[in-house]
């Protein structure tokens, strides 16, 4: 099972998606068999840590097969541990999507869940994949079902955030698709494994392979996003369906800075880190302003996304073990947190019709679950010790006071204080306080079986990350780094590859 794990994990959802267009759209049919496709798929997803060798250098359950002979383009996918645990995210993440999705879809459910199954096939193989054209693909492919989705699933003004989303994400493919090319050009290959080599032996001409790196970056940070480049992030956030807004931004642009250009280009990424500190700095502390003064829950997340997950790219840019180790893994939690917050959000829009925070106030009486539950994520969300949240931020932070700039450590710090400021205020506004018209006048129902079917183990696992991180970070330490910079380093690269060797920076 090892040798096609990793392509049953791409072919279940697309399986499923065939499936749910070929049956008729009548009630609940596409939704179970998305949801049974998502289940199905989260099973096989699990099979990679069980079977993952701790420990292993190189790439595990790894399938390497020629597609195309000319260009050469491989069938080439496996993982490592810091492609893992975002192959077993987004199989979790499918049925809180398809959960939240339940009763928000009410009409064309089979176009919505077939396209969301298609979503998921192409963020399984932009995770997966080793050759950069397969790669390019499915990067591509992950942004269609999106945009169509939020067109067409729009809150109030659905088309223009689709065309906004797809304008600031696809245009940057544009620079990116040209780099591989440039790359394949000069090396005859897409493998990955292959142009580190390359890169790292020198044998690429310098100058071109800083504008090659400075494509690859430029797409992933607009993906992620970071400032000031998320324009798309808010009106996405507010009319986006929940199950497309919550794998809509982070980790697929993270995972791909963290593989596609640390990995690729380490130093060209080094010697552009002071500025993608300073961004990060700057995100981390403007996402967090701009949510305190938000009056709708949607735009608030959308800001409080902006300043966490600026603060992952800090991690990663600060290049040390420590912080990198802290970045992957606050991925997980951020994610995993927000898609709570996102069904939790839903579930309060589908009740009470609205997203207007001045709305509520006094719920927590009426719809105790839903309280409970919105006080366990966003005490995550802002880092409470014990909780997953702390993990991450606290590695990001202590190896960026330590290893990279006080003064940066200082700015992450207060985003993160701004961060409990704003969640603190928004549960005493939604769920404590005097009982609001709103609240009065609409009859109270907490959250569905299903809702608390997944919040629930999303709420434990959230401890146990917290408590035992070490169960996830023992594997995402197993990791493919770039190789060595010392062998066949022409003398304009020897210096800066030594930088990348010294003290605690790879």
């Amino acid at each position: 099972m090892n040798d096609s794990i990793l392509t049953l994990i791409l072919l279940a959802p697309l399986a499923g998606a065939v499936l749910v267009t070929l049956l008729p759209d009548r009630g609940k049919l596409p939704a179970w068999i998305a949801l049974l496709t998502s289940l199905i798929t989260f099973v096989f997803t699990l099979h990679l840590p069980v079977h993952f060798v701790h420990g292993q250098s190189g790439f595990q359950f790894e399938i390497d097969r020629l597609w195309i002979e000319n260009p050469a383009i491989h069938y080439h996918v496996g993982i490592d541990g810091l492609s893992l645990w975002m192959v077993v995210l987004v199989g979790l993440l499918a049925i809180a999507g398809v959960v939240a999705s339940w009763n928000a879809i009410k009409e064309r459910r089979k176009t919505f869940y077939s396209l969301f199954l298609v979503q998921q096939t192409a963020m399984y193989g932009v995770f997966i994949s080793l050759d950069l054209m397969v790669y390019y693909g499915f990067w591509e492919l992950s942004l269609v079902p999106m945009a169509i989705l939020i067109a067409m699933y729009g809150r109030k003004d659905g088309p223009k955030a689709a065309t906004k989303f797809f304008l600031f994400t696809f245009i940057p493919s544009a620079p990116l698709l040209v780099a591989i090319l440039w790359l394949y050009e000069k090396t005859g290959t897409f493998d990955f494994a292959q142009l580190q080599m390359y890169v790292a032996s020198g044998a690429l001409p310098v100058a071109p392979l800083y504008w090659v790196a400075l494509a690859f970056l430029f797409a992933f940070a607009v993906k992620v996003p970071i400032f000031p480049l998320h324009g798309w992030l808010a009106d996405t956030f507010n009319e986006a369906p929940v199950a497309m807004a919550m794998v809509v931004a982070g980790k697929l642009g993270l995972y791909s800075m963290l593989r596609f250009h640390v990995g690729l280009f380490p130093v060209q990424a080094r010697h552009i880190a002071p500025v993608m500190i300073a961004l990060a700095g700057i995100g981390i502390l403007y996402g967090a302003c701009l949510a305190l003064v938000q009056r709708d829950f949607w735009r608030l997340l959308a800001f409080a996304a902006l300043g966490h997950l600026s603060l992952i790219v800090l991690g990663i840019y600060g290049f040390t073990f420590t912080g990198w180790d802290g970045a992957i893994y606050q991925i997980l939690n951020n994610e995993l947190i927000d898609a709570a917050l996102f069904v939790l959000f839903g579930a309060l829009e589908l009740r009470y019709l609205t997203s207007q925070i001045a709305a509520y106030g006094g719920l927590a009486g009426k719809v105790p679950q839903t309280a409970t539950l919105f006080v366990i994520a966003s005490l995550a969300m802002i880092g409470l010790p014990m909780l997953n949240g702390f993990v991450g931020e606290f590695l990001i932070l202590s190896s960026t006071f330590s290893g990279v700039s006080r003064g940066w450590a200082i700015v992450a710090t207060l985003g993160v204080i701004l961060s409990a400021a704003y969640m603190l205020w928004l549960i005493q506004r939604l769920f404590y306080g005097p009982e609001s018209v709103l609240a009065t006048s609409k009859p109270a129902t907490d959250l569905y079986f299903g809702e608390l079917a997944i919040l629930w183990p999303f709420a434990v696992l959230m401890l146990v990350m917290g408590i035992a991180p070490t169960a996830w970070i023992t594997i995402i330490e197993t990791r493919s780094g770039p190789p060595s910079l010392k062998t066949s380093v022409p003398s304009t690269q020897a210096g800066q590859s030594a930088a990348l060797s010294e003290g605690s920076q790879p």
